[in-house]
């Protein structure tokens, strides 16, 4: 690419900033910086210091250099240019990851989708839209609410998680029960490989069986297999009504016959069932300085979502259906908002999350998935093997129980600091349990070592085939997953 005067002066004072480095980087940088230019490759001290790392808490590392491409050619270019030089590229995305998933190696160039966050189309009649990668969660929601419908992944971050990141991790979230996971959400992808090439996969059918299914490689590869530049997604009709009931049960056994209840008289209309053990209630109405939800506690309170066509009539069947199973015995008692505030304050119950950081020194946080008719046993099985080793240790058992996804946070003053033991522990009763050690926030850096528990030798020998295929130079996310 030819270099004008004025764009030669600035990649000749950007690279004073990098001497000192190998002649071969030096090299590499001066070629990105004369095919992109500077306005779009940050070296030194220009990148911020929130580039080298994400929420996981790891170490931070500085890239050798920051890409904050505007269009899938300046990916493409990019990545060929890094493929030449055999130089590590890390795809970045809102770095909200809890994994470590988006954190710079050594020597490495981060690729941050940012500039590419255009929703580019979306049509009300289809039900799809095409987004670009670094559109963020939010945005996707809010232009699909303006058409008329809603997008079926929802998470805590996601006024700064964006799509292509939500997608390379395969996210979940609070509407996994009634819409399934982002893999769920997809139609097509525009990938580019490894060398440069560009995979365009945006065609809009569900029904498409022409060979391998494609996309489904990059759909929770983490970056290791190609960076994600555009989206297809599926939307869903809105609602007209929402039922929100607060319901509480004698034991996780009566919870699942809660759920399994609700799904026969709504079906698909269950559209969240979030489970709280009573410590973690206790938590939050402390931390939150809320009133307690009722007179009494309660081994579980189950928060509910039930979508339907009129409100008055959609609480009328809710409160019917709560009434024959405490007529059974299964609930304990319950409350049903009525009206929008009402159903805000009881979802408060269930962020506490949020005060995690400020509650616990530090908090060792789980994110994992069991069989669903186990998950009260494995709770019961943690406490009672933390209970054995850490005595008046302080954790916490809460989720998305509907699709067997459980969270647990432990208090690390409450375990002498052993953080690592704490894993490791936890993790291995996960295995016992046939589960899976990451059920929304892959695996990236912090759960490796352990991926093995919910992993065959051959399905990890049958995974390192399929980076090598695609990635052979292991130049893409290196050291992440595998």
């Amino acid at each position: 690419m030819w270099v004008g005067t004025v764009a030669a002066g600035v990649i000749a004072r950007t690279m004073q900033a990098v001497k000192g480095l190998a002649m071969s980087q030096q090299q590499f940088l001066e070629a990105l910086l004369q095919t992109l230019g500077a306005d779009t490759v940050l070296v030194g001290d220009a990148v911020q210091a929130r580039y080298h790392t994400d929420w996981s808490g790891t170490p931070p590392v500085a890239p050798l250099a920051l890409v904050r491409p505007r269009s899938t050619e300046d990916v493409s270019a990019a990545l060929r240019l890094c493929h030449a030089h055999r130089i590590p590229v890390v795809p970045q995305g809102g770095l909200t990851g809890l994994a470590g998933g988006a954190v710079p190696v050594q020597a490495s160039v981060a690729i941050s989708m940012e500039r590419m966050s255009a929703i580019e189309d979306i049509s009300a009649r289809s039900a799809v839209m095409t987004v670009q990668a670094g559109a963020t969660l939010q945005a996707v929601q809010e232009a699909a609410v303006q058409a008329g419908l809603v997008f079926g992944v929802d998470l805590g971050a996601r006024g700064s998680c964006q799509i292509g990141g939500n997608v390379a991790t395969n996210a979940g979230g609070n509407g996994v029960l009634q819409h399934g996971m982002m893999r769920e959400q997809v139609l097509g992808l525009e990938v580019v490989l490894a060398d440069g090439s560009v995979l365009p996969m945006l065609r809009p059918m569900i029904k498409n069986n022409t060979g391998y299914d494609l996309k489904q490689f990059f759909i929770g590869s983490e970056g290791t297999l190609g960076v994600i530049t555009r989206v297809l997604l599926r939307l869903r009709p809105q609602p007209q009504a929402k039922a929100t009931a607060l319901v509480a049960m004698p034991s996780f056994d009566a919870a699942l016959a809660v759920l399994q209840h609700m799904q026969q008289r709504f079906g698909n209309s269950v559209a969240a069932f979030e489970l709280m053990w009573d410590s973690f209630v206790q938590a939050s109405v402390q931390w939150q300085q809320l009133q307690a939800p009722f007179a009494e506690n309660h081994p579980f309170l189950a928060l509910i979502d039930v979508d339907g066509k009129d409100e008055a009539s959609l609480r009328d069947a809710v409160e019917e259906a709560l009434g024959a199973a405490m007529e059974g015995g299964d609930v304990l008692d319950a409350v049903i908002a009525q009206s929008h505030t009402q159903a805000k304050a009881l979802w408060k119950l269930r962020e506490a999350p949020a005060e995690l950081n400020n509650n616990m020194h530090p908090p060792i946080n789980f994110d994992v998935s069991l069989p669903q008719a186990d998950i009260g046993r494995f709770a019961q099985a943690i406490q009672a093997a933390f209970d054995a080793r850490w005595p008046g240790h302080f954790t916490l058992f809460f989720g998305h129980v509907g699709d067997g996804n459980l969270h647990v946070s432990t208090d690390g003053a409450t375990v002498n600091g052993e953080c690592e033991a704490v894993e490791e522990m936890l993790y291995q009763v996960v295995g016992e349990f046939h589960g899976s050690v990451s059920a929304e926030h892959g695996i990236g850096l912090h759960k490796k070592p352990y991926l093995a528990l919910s992993r065959t030798p051959q399905e990890l020998a049958a995974m390192r085939a399929i980076k090598a295929a695609w990635d052979p130079l292991g130049i893409l996310n290196p050291g992440k997953v595998l």
